[in-house]
């Protein structure tokens, strides 16, 4: 079983031209070509499998601002405004709704980090509200549980990762653009030291914007280009359950289990943080510049197996562009999830909220979380190979402050204004490696 999806019916065409192609059809990558089309621009989308298909589709559904990092929460705060504005605009439907996300704990050190947070979201502007025990207990009543505390935060909330990025994707043809599924982008034609074309599968768009938004595998594909571009996979496992129970939160996170409702009525199950690491050459390669987090989220992360190498999307072969490439091999990234920590999932869910027991494990599937050193994206043009954007690394993130990223993205394709300052998501902050030295892109 895997995440469930809703398909489109893409474009047929490949053009010969375009103002700028986007190679990826995740949430990022069509809220980047969505907000060039609505600027003008001729855009072409390709994906080399479904139109959200990887980890677009496999995530919680959050998009929030509570407890972001600080060089990410003006993306995350823009971000929820174009959610909502989003449906109005294109008459799509992402299943945003602004319910607010639940957080309880029995963990005092937890609380008080969540405080600190609350104390520095005031000071730009973002509302959210520290539970007392009388009052956390009251929200959590669904649990039967005495709760010490915990954070409401009401302005946030959640989309379906079911049906975003196909209703993005749809918005944009609308629009006039062309999204093409199943057709792999190989790599890219340069002129004069710049971008000049785009090759895929089915042949060449000639383009002087190329946007690389294609999650778990913009590492390997920049490789291809003599651009070091330090990336590691997280395999993550999820579950939904069928509708039925009823009285609980839309989104809820404890330390034991996480949840959100989805629009169908059933439930995302996960445990925040838990994740498998399976070893890739890739892995190795930046295994320096990733152990920091890897020491610090140990208790969080155990050894993976060969379902990264099998995947083939953390490879550092060198692949050509007159023939099958990794891409093709392994059309949508569709790991084996962790069965044990769904078993364990499962008891957390059903024993924290007994009217789970009302329904049925409708889905299970795995993911690959791609995280840079640092946990924040690499948004920006490659300075050694002009017109190149890179728009991956979300660390987890990416499904939530994607409209924003894809703005950002728009913007600095057109020389707009940008929505968020840029610099802090630089992907040139990369050459500098953590002996001080500058790394060849």
């Amino acid at each position: 079983m895997s995440a469930p999806l809703h398909y489109i019916e893409g474009s047929t065409t490949l053009p010969a031209s375009a103002d700028a192609v986007v190679i990826g059809g995740g949430i990022v990558g069509v809220f980047a070509a969505y907000y060039l089309a609505r600027r003008g621009l001729s855009v072409a989308l390709v994906e080399k499998g479904r139109v959200g298909a990887e980890q677009s589709s496999r995530n919680w559904g959050w998009c929030r601002q509570q407890n972001r990092d600080a060089r990410e929460l003006p993306m995350a705060t823009r971000s929820l405004d174009l959610w909502q504005s989003f449906a109005g605009e294109s008459g799509e439907d992402t299943g945003f709704r602004r319910c607010g996300l639940l957080y309880l704990s029995n963990d005092d050190a937890e609380i008080e980090r969540w405080t600190r947070w609350r104390d520095f979201a005031r000071t730009v502007g973002v509302t959210t509200t520290i539970l007392d025990s009388a009052q956390a207990t009251e929200r959590g009543t669904a649990s039967g549980r005495a709760w010490k505390g915990g954070v409401f935060s009401p302005s946030d909330g959640v989309a379906d990762p079911s049906m975003a990025a196909p209703a993005v994707a749809r918005a944009i043809m609308k629009l006039g653009g062309t999204v093409l599924e199943h057709c792999a982008a190989r790599g890219i034609e340069q002129e004069g030291g710049r971008v000049s074309g785009v090759v895929t599968e089915r042949g060449t768009i000639r383009t002087p914007i190329a946007i690389h938004a294609g999650g778990a595998w913009a590492s390997s594909f920049c490789h291809q280009l003599g651009i070091r571009f330090p990336q590691a996979s997280i395999r993550s496992s999820s579950m939904a359950l069928s509708p039925g129970a009823t009285g609980l939160p839309d989104a809820l996170h404890t330390s034991e289990i996480s949840f959100t409702r989805r629009s169908d009525g059933g439930y995302t199950l996960a445990i925040s943080g838990f994740g498998r690491v399976d070893v890739t050459p890739q892995q190795l390669r930046f295994a320096p510049q990733f152990l920091p987090m890897f020491l610090k989220r140990w208790r969080s992360l155990a050894p993976g197996g060969l379902e990264g190498i099998r995947s083939g999307h953390e490879t550092l072969a060198r692949w050509r562009l007159d023939a099958p490439t990794p891409m093709e091999r392994m059309r949508i990234l569709d790991p084996r999830p962790d069965r044990a920590k769904l078993r364990l999932t499962y008891r957390r869910a059903v024993e924290l909220l007994p009217e789970l027991r009302k329904t049925q494990i409708s889905a299970a599937w795995a993911g690959y979380i791609d995280a840079t050193p640092d946990g924040v994206p690499a948004i920006g043009e490659i300075s050694t190979v002009p017109g190149l954007i890179l728009a991956a690394g979300f660390s987890g993130h990416g499904f939530g402050i994607g409209p924003g990223a894809g703005h950002l993205v728009a913007d600095l394709v057109t020389g707009a204004a940008p929505i968020v300052d840029p610099v802090p998501y630089s992907p040139e902050r990369f050459r500098v490696s953590s002996w001080g030295k500058v790394a060849e892109f």
